[in-house]
């Protein structure tokens, strides 16, 4: 399918936009603003944009007060289709974030049970307790998602619910062509409700890709026939930044090995899942690592490894951001795009990732690893590609088996000779495609 030959870029709308944190209630086509960027989005080698919340709420998104209209801090549905249309006519596909554990307090359901309380025919879209009281004066109790009373979780178990969900999704595969859905809080989401989702989202377009957001937990219990296609790869996310910080790639190498080599026992063997090094969650890898010099070795361990690579807006240039500063933090607005060494490095991986099959779908073979080195192989159908990463400041020279005697680099289109062993530059990644 179309996803797991992509290189997904995902946008905080509400940041990239500079729209106001509370919802002020005026209209503005901020989210024309994602139009604007096509070119540097082709340019990147970006095939999908993956959009966090972009729906009716009072504050980050994530709050949804009305799943039919986009937010008015963003503009109107018609301004967000022109974004659709203007993406889908550069060939990128485009993913929403599907936030169905739970809602707004300004959600129409939940008004109605405030205002109507057990006479209010939604009063079971809710886990409710009409003899309690909540954190917020309410007269009555309610689940919120982990303690946070702001986001009221929705009784998936209820058939209107899932009909009224469902029937949202429809509009929106309607009225924007999406293309997927990143499920929100996957982890913890109704698993029937799941697969009654994809059944729904196949049933009109069996190309329609889900993944789901999981931060712990084995991802098969949802990446399966039936279920979801993808996961967030949080595991691997930090293996990349801290075995860089501290110098000993054995940690990042473990990991791939353990969750994708060809192996029956490894955890993931044959799973698509979604990479990244940064997100709307997380401090940026920018700041996050210790060495600058590291940043594209990062990226190169992502475009090299399984899965399929995302990247969050702006750090492809190295922007910064630590997750303790808060979300302003981490989802600013953005004045125009960049382009530096860096931006050019993850073009070139992603170029490299689209057009090799084994970069996409490979198995994985550790070949050489050492604290600052890491060699391994992707395979599929004919296809090698060894990845190679030096993070040390000297030169270095690997010896393996490459049962290859030559190659060409897919990022830079140099040659390659093994003869000598694995010449590897400071600070350097190379994906050598073997003849």
């Amino acid at each position: 399918m179309w996803y797991n030959e992509s290189v997904i870029y995902q946008i905080y709308p509400f940041g990239f936009c500079g729209a106001p944190r509370q919802n002020d209630g005026a209209l503005v086509p901020r989210i024309r603003k994602v139009a604007d960027i096509t070119d540097h989005l082709v340019r990147l080698g970006v095939t999908a944009v993956y959009f966090c919340p972009v729906f009716e709420s009072s504050a980050h998104g994530y709050d949804t007060a009305d799943y039919t209209r986009i937010d008015c801090r963003l503009g109107t549905n018609q301004d967000f289709k022109y974004v659709c249309d203007t993406l889908h006519a550069a060939g990128i596909r485009v993913i929403l974030d599907g936030v169905f554990n739970h809602v707004g307090r300004d959600f129409f359901a939940f008004r109605d049970v405030q205002e109507k309380r057990w006479d209010s025919r939604y009063k079971d879209w809710f886990h409710l307790n009409f003899d309690g009281n909540s954190a917020y004066n309410d007269g009555f109790w309610y689940e919120g998602w982990e303690g946070h009373y702001e986001l009221v979780k929705l009784n998936l178990d209820n058939p209107e619910v899932k009909e009224y969900l469902l029937s949202c999704v429809g509009g929106w595969m309607d009225q924007f062509a999406i293309d997927g859905l990143r499920l929100d809080v996957a982890y913890m989401l109704n698993r029937q409700f799941m697969r009654e989702l994809s059944a729904f989202c196949t049933d009109k377009n069996p190309e329609f890709f889900l993944a789901g957001e999981m931060i712990h937990g084995n991802y098969r219990d949802i990446v399966c026939d039936g279920m979801l296609h993808s996961a967030t790869n949080y595991e691997c996310y930090k293996g990349i930044y801290s075995s860089l910080n501290t110098m000993n790639l054995y940690e990042i190498g473990y990991s791939l090995q353990n969750r994708f080599g060809s192996e029956d026992w490894c955890m993931y063997r044959g799973l698509q899942l979604i990479g990244f090094v940064d997100n709307h969650d997380v401090t940026r890898l920018a700041s996050a690592l210790e060495n600058k010099k590291h940043l594209p070795l990062a990226y190169g361990l992502l475009f090299g490894m399984p899965g399929i690579p995302c990247i969050y807006y702006g750090s492809e240039w190295g922007m910064e951001g630590k997750k303790e500063e808060g979300d302003d933090a981490l989802r600013p607005a953005v004045d125009g795009v960049q382009w530096n060494e860096l931006t050019r490095f993850i073009a070139a991986a992603a170029k490299a990732h689209r057009e090799s099959r084994a970069l996409c779908y490979g198995s994985l073979k550790i070949l050489h690893q050492q604290n600052h080195q890491l060699v391994f192989e992707r395979g599929y159908e004919g296809e090698r590609v060894i990845v190679m990463v030096n993070a040390a400041e000297n030169a270095y020279v690997a010896h393996y088996d490459a049962r290859c005697g030559c190659g060409t680099d897919l990022l830079t289109g140099n040659r390659f000779d093994f003869g000598a062993g694995s010449v590897m530059p400071p600070y350097s990644v190379q994906y050598i495609r073997c003849e």
